[in-house]
């Protein structure tokens, strides 16, 4: 997912040493991040799953059945690897950011590094995500106990990814949006392997809709994380985090690195039509962002972050 940084009439950073950097090489080097995602799954489900036991976790006031731990683990475990997906796309999201906009002085050693961590943490990203759907898939095949395997197989498969498959409450809209964050994020994110191939401005152009998977995952949590369901300082914190990312994308519009890009109306013998088209979005987005930061810090200030109004008392629903 890394947008090599350029200045106007220079040209792309050079690959490592030894060639082109390959999926494969990313691959072998994002073990260590990877692992570290694992590890902060399972710290996340041991939370999730002591606050299940003990009552305390708003999950089980949403859906009060799940009190058995046990028998939910995979949900859970579900749950757990969609908080992880979620904090390392925020992660790259920052790194990508940091990359293509003015930063902080690098050296090339660093650069590199940065530009390998981003890969790295893009590609564990993505089995985070994966590994969340597949055990949101799992929990439904359990739950389908009163059918044939083939039919619960199938119908998980239909439920989970297939877009309008799920027909159950706000998941109605929540699931195909994670649905969408999901099959964005493959192509997207490995698209950065094959660039040579499509050309770096088509890549640069396609590599830029990274932020609307970050976007739409954000959104599915609201949608759907029953730990951010109702008003309170999880779902706040959850609104808190967005700042970095609009401070710097706002920061990464304003001073771009290319020349062509700048916020500046281009000069009259440059006004082409794509130019003043291209210009023109700019400021639109821009404009757009700074909106989305002023909304971010009302509601930061205020605590009003669109979350469910808390039952007074705790509901009895069955599955």
């Amino acid at each position: 997912m890394t947008e090599q940084r350029e200045s106007p009439g220079e040209p792309e950073v050079p690959a490592p040493r030894g060639g082109r950097v390959t999926l494969r090489e990313d691959v072998r080097a994002a073990w260590l991040d990877a692992g570290l995602g694992v590890l902060v799954t399972a710290g996340v489900f041991a939370l999730l799953y002591a606050r299940i036991r003990s009552g305390a976790s708003d999950t089980v006031s949403v859906m009060p059945f799940m009190k058995d731990a046990g028998t939910f683990w995979m949900y859970f475990l579900s749950q757990a690897f969609g908080w992880s997906a979620l904090l390392w796309a925020w992660g790259t999201v920052i790194l990508g950011l940091l990359l293509s906009g003015p930063g902080v002085r690098r050296t090339p050693r660093s650069q590199r590094a940065l530009e390998r961590l981003h890969r790295t943490t893009s590609l564990s990203t993505i089995a985070l995500i994966t590994a969340h759907a597949l055990l949101f898939a799992a929990e439904l095949v359990r739950d389908k106990a009163e059918l044939g395997w083939a039919s619960r197989f199938w119908e998980a498969f239909w439920e989970t990814f297939v877009p309008g498959g799920y027909t159950s409450g706000t998941g109605q809209i929540a699931i195909p949006v994670g649905q969408a964050a999901l099959y964005l994020a493959v192509p997207l994110g490995l698209l950065f392997y094959v660039r040579h191939r499509i050309g770096p401005r088509t890549w640069r152009v396609l590599h830029r809709f990274v932020i609307a998977v970050y976007v739409l995952s954000v959104w599915h949590t609201l949608l759907y994380g029953t730990n951010v369901w109702y008003d309170g300082w999880p779902r706040t914190t959850l609104w808190l985090l967005q700042l970095p990312i609009a401070a710097l994308f706002l920061l990464r519009l304003a001073r771009p690195l290319r020349r062509t890009e700048q916020l500046t109306l281009p000069a009259p013998h440059r006004r082409g039509p794509r130019r003043l088209a291209g210009w023109s979005v700019r400021w639109g987005l821009t404009v757009a962002v700074a909106a989305t930061a002023a909304v971010l810090c009302a509601v930061v200030l205020t605590g009003h972050d669109g979350g469910r109004e808390r039952p007074a008392a705790e509901p009895t629903a069955t599955p």
